[in-house]
């Protein structure tokens, strides 16, 4: 898991250009209903990337407005580091130090690990086990809790999911 954790460190600055290129750049390949797919050429990166369809914020029981920067669940390839589907989600702040990040698809859970701003399955095979479920549902659930303490609860729709991932994995297959 430790090298896994490092290897989603050290690639998070790669992953901080999807997010910019998801929100102001024009390499937007595909729509597929609530699902977009980008392209990055050089060196060449393939993602299927969401924005939450519902989010609400709390703080001591009760509904709070916050200010968060982009909020997205993504699913990564890049064919040079060997990246092959890899989870990721993006809260729009830091979360809580040695907290996780629960994730809820139509019943089926599963934990993902907080660092920064960001956070993702334990491992490649989790990914893939994450990745099916999200094939298989209607919604995915993401709840967290900021460093200040407000708890998030953020719906992604996962119509177009699979036609998504399966065109950015076609994209980046060589």
């Amino acid at each position: 898991m430790r090298a896994y954790l490092f290897h989603m460190v050290s690639v998070m600055l790669l992953t901080s250009s999807a997010v910019w290129a998801q929100s102001s750049s024009d390499n937007r390949v595909g729509l597929k209903t609530d699902w977009s797919v980008f392209v990055e050429p050089d060196p060449k990166e393939c993602w299927a990337v969401a924005a939450p369809k519902k989010t609400v914020n709390t703080k001591d029981k009760r509904v709070v407005s916050v200010k968060r920067s982009d909020i997205l669940l993504m699913v990564t390839y890049r064919p040079t580091e060997k990246v092959n589907g890899q989870v990721g989600f993006t809260g729009g702040y830091p979360f809580a130090e040695g907290s996780a990040v629960d994730l809820n698809i139509d019943g089926t859970k599963f934990q993902l690990t907080a660092v920064g701003e960001w956070a993702w399955p334990e491992s490649s095979d989790a990914d893939v086990k994450v990745v099916a479920a999200m094939k298989r549902g209607k919604s995915a659930v993401l709840s967290a809790r900021s460093s200040r303490g407000t708890i998030t609860k953020d719906t992604f729709s996962l119509l177009g999911f699979t036609a998504a991932v399966d065109d950015a994995a076609k994209r980046c297959s060589n």
